[in-house]
């Protein structure tokens, strides 16, 4: 199942106050960190898919979120 942005984010943001607060073991906040890098990786990625869907519909001069 893929993972949504929204979903990443909130998961990013519980591993970031898992790390902040530095009380888990060596271990397990390597892996905190790499999961958050992945985390972070794959939201940049959504995101930046997003801006290309965004700026596709404003090249053919459409109003990405105008009233209809």
């Amino acid at each position: 199942m893929e993972m949504s942005f929204e979903s990443a984010l909130a998961r990013l943001e519980q591993v970031v106050r898992e790390l902040e607060g530095g009380k888990a073991p060596l271990d397990t906040m390597l892996s905190l960190f790499e999961e958050g890098k992945k985390l972070v990786e794959f939201c940049e990625k959504s995101l930046n898919e997003a801006e290309q869907r965004v700026l596709k519909v404003t090249e053919k001069g459409e109003e990405p979120f105008g009233d209809e």
